[in-house]
């Protein structure tokens, strides 16, 4: 028999079918009457036949005809929102969608496998798996270790031993001896009283990390979780069925235990749900309708899921994945407004470089060598002004090397390496060898906290100059181009107020990038007396970076608009083929026009994969390093670490303007 889950006014509903022919507005019917029978003044309405409603599907919020047969327009176990005509939506309503959710409007169930093993994955596959690219599953060799630590656990419940978090409370309560008939019961005691978060809940990208995280520590053998118990985790993984977990409330001490309780709580079958399938929904009509069952936590098991920092840790590898491709694709950026501006080449000379080694500042000026070589890529736009009597360019522009884009570099080198480690990190420990427990602090975030502290004020240096180079492009004294990039000035405004709103994003920074790992206060009656703050320090590098690329996009639209008033003139063929990108989603600005989906048309350009900024110059990178650095090899677009670049590497030398002082 079919059965359809129904939103009305906040509660779902489950409402069987007995024919198919049914009408969908017989089901709207059907909804409101349980509706209004669970209600004691009936819902505020006087029958079923007074409510005015219409009813679209929880997936991708299509409205459905009331006239269309159930059978004909809807799918077993489907999800449906019945909206009652005259409603005010309430501010703390979870919508059937979370934001950002138009990124899986398109989603088709991976058919691909990640093997897990808890020593294998990468920051770049932890962010793949958050995009839904892969399922999981266990590597034999993990399906051994944990089924030999869960036996661990047996023998301690079985014999009565004393241990932390077992057979005893938590925290302060660490004295108190719980007796084996209620063991299961402190387990999910420990995750109901935990899921004590708050705020918006994370994007199904990030709960997927986050989710995706945690398999990937329990895979290791040492948490004493059983293997029943995670492969049903890992089903509700590949099912794509998401906790509601609020983004705050974790202080990042004893692990992030406010989001991965709540993460362990929809598991169970309590509190909220996403998935592609239902929208957000009860926990436990999401698990049935994927054919899942509530996880039932064994002694121990609830510990085992919620002592981690894998919120911190996760949130920290999409900040440095962000952050990589957002500081290679600056340099592009600053390249063509270089360009625009009619810049110098000469201050990324390799053998100025090579006199202060410093390897992220010595890759910056490779890549701008790579994209404006004159005698690699002749530019029409150079040669208008090799012979003008300017012989400087400002710090924006010839310092862009060791102006923190080198140095943003470095940053996201030592935060990427870090996070690499971190991905693979273990907490609360059973080793199965020595066959005992040991408690200790692996769960304390003041590692990432700090990593992830210094990589939002590296990376925020990427917007403070992007923003100073805005104000070279919009201002005619300095630019000599248009005020504003556009005609007509006064009539039309142009990019001003689009400087503006980079200025306030790079502002906005400054506050942000204060350091959260310096605060401390003391939680769980004195018991965790030190924490990290790492859960906003991770959340508030993301927004650090959000802004940076936001502001990088007005450069990008700035730069292509000032190269519409040196037409004829063509410049390098990257830049070009760059240019070319831009204008495929943003036609030049003739005159004013609402500027805001412009921008989020070049963000788009700066954070999508398979059509990126970066994507599009990268060809012309790695040919230009293979022939000028012998035995070389092209660098990955995820790696930090620049190994054994040779700043000393012989290039042509491009005499842009007659002298340099």
């Amino acid at each position: 028999m079919p059965r359809y889950t129904v939103h009305v006014r906040g509660e779902w509903l489950a409402v069987p079918c007995l024919n198919s022919t049914n009408t969908i507005e017989w089901l709207g019917k059907e909804a409101v009457r349980r509706y209004m029978k669970n209600k004691p003044d009936n819902g505020g309405f006087a029958s079923v036949d007074e409510v005015k409603f219409y009813i679209r599907r929880c997936k991708g919020l299509g409205l459905l005809d009331l006239d269309d047969t159930v059978g004909d327009a809807l799918e077993d176990n489907e999800f449906v929102e019945v909206v009652i005509e005259g409603d005010i939506m309430s501010p703390d309503f979870i919508p059937s969608q979370p934001e950002g959710v138009h990124l899986y409007s398109k989603y088709r169930e991976p058919e691909q496998y990640i093997s897990l093993d808890g020593n294998s994955l990468t920051t770049e596959d932890l962010v793949n798996l958050g995009k839904g690219l892969y399922k999981i599953k266990l590597t034999p060799e993990a399906e051994a270790k944990v089924k030999q630590s869960r036996e661990v656990i047996e023998r301690i419940v079985k014999e009565q031993t004393v241990v932390y978090g077992i057979t005893t409370g938590f925290g302060k309560f660490a004295r108190t001896v719980i007796p084996n008939s209620k063991l299961r019961e402190l387990q999910v005691n420990l995750v109901r009283s935990h899921s004590a978060g708050v705020g918006k809940p994370l994007t199904p990208e990030r709960s997927r990390m986050l989710l995706a995280l945690r398999i990937n520590v329990l895979a290791k053998g040492y948490s004493g979780i059983s293997l029943e118990t995670l492969e049903q985790v890992i089903e509700a993984f590949n099912a794509s069925c998401l906790p509601y977990i609020p983004e705050k409330g974790t202080v990042g001490a004893s692990g992030d235990l406010a989001p991965l309780s709540h993460l362990a709580l929809g598991l169970i079958g309590e509190g909220k749900m996403w998935s592609p399938k239902s929208g957000w929904a009860d926990a436990k009509y999401v698990l049935e309708a994927h054919g899942l069952k509530p996880i039932t936590l064994k002694p121990k098991e609830g510990l085992a899921l919620i002592n981690g920092t894998q919120m911190i840790t996760s949130l920290g590898c999409e900040a440095v994945e962000r952050a990589g491709a957002i500081a290679r694709q600056a340099d592009i950026i600053a390249a063509l407004t270089l360009e625009v501006l009619k810049g110098t080449t000469r201050a990324f000379d390799t053998d100025i470089h090579a006199v202060r080694p410093h390897r992220g500042q010595a890759e910056v000026a490779f890549r701008f060598r790579s994209l404006l070589d004159s005698d690699h890529h002749p530019s029409e736009i150079a040669e208008s002004h090799r012979f003008c009597d300017r012989v400087q360019d400002a710090y924006t522009m010839r310092c862009c090397p060791q102006q923190r884009e080198g140095a943003g570099f470095h940053l996201a080198g030592f935060t990427g390496n870090f996070f690499c480690i971190g991905v693979k990190v273990v907490n609360w420990m059973v080793f199965a060898e020595r066959e005992e427990t040991i408690s200790g602090g692996n769960f304390h975030g003041e590692y990432p906290a700090k990593a992830l502290d210094y990589l939002a004020i590296g990376v925020h240096e990427l917007a403070a100059i992007s923003e100073r180079r805005i104000e070279r492009l919009c201002n005619p004294s300095l630019s000599e181009l248009p005020a504003f990039l556009v005609t007509e000035g006064g009539l039309n405004s142009g990019f001003m107020i689009a400087h503006c709103t980079a200025a306030a994003l790079v502002s906005e920074n400054k506050a942000l990038c204060h350091p959260s790992s310096v605060d401390s206060l003391s939680t769980s009656a004195a018991t965790e007396d030190h924490v990290s703050m790492g859960g906003w320090a991770a959340r508030k590098a993301l927004r650090v970076i959000e802004h940076v690329e936001q502001v990088l996009a007005i450069e990008l639209l700035a730069a292509c608009q000032g190269i519409e008033f040196l037409r004829p003139l063509r410049t390098t063929t990257p830049l070009e083929k760059v240019y070319d990108l831009v204008r495929s989603v943003v036609r030049p600005w003739m005159k004013d026009r609402f500027m805001a989906p412009d921008i989020e048309a070049a963000h788009r350009l700066l954070v999508e994969q398979k059509a990126s900024v970066w994507e599009v110059a990268k060809p012309y990178i790695e040919k230009y390093r293979r022939e000028h650095i012998p035995e070389s090899r092209p660098i990955s677009p995820t790696a930090f670490s620049l190994g054994s670049l040779r700043v000393n590497a012989d290039v042509s030398h491009d005499h842009r303007h007659q002298d340099e002082l």
